[in-house]
């Protein structure tokens, strides 16, 4: 694993956004939102991983059908079957909001 030393470019815009946001200028989502694009790998992770066990209880306990979820999720059917079948990730927003379901239920997206 090489580590690189972050550029100059990168090292001002991060010193101009904590400056920005230190004055009130800039609100804190747009500030997390520069930080975590710029800091690459070192950025926290923003969803948890979830296993395809996990997909189907989520989906069992807000009584869904795939097709359902799949609505909800705006996927296709087939892609909510490969993942409570283990065959695919999650990833991305589907991960987000497989997530914000599993910890505050499906009337948090309706």
């Amino acid at each position: 694993m090489s580590t690189q030393k972050p550029s100059r470019l990168r090292e001002a815009i991060l010193e101009t956004a904590e400056g920005m946001h230190r004055a009130g200028i800039m609100d804190s989502p747009t500030f997390r939102k520069i930080t975590l694009r710029h800091l690459g790998s070192d950025a926290p992770p923003t969803a948890t991983p979830i296993s395809g066990d996990e997909i189907r209880n989520v989906r069992e306990q807000a009584h869904l059908s795939q097709a359902a979820l799949a609505r909800y999720l705006n996927l296709t059917v087939g892609y909510v079957s490969q993942l409570e079948r283990g065959t695919k990730q999650a990833k991305g927003p589907a991960l987000a909001l497989l997530n914000v379901i599993r910890r505050k239920g499906i009337k948090a997206i309706q």
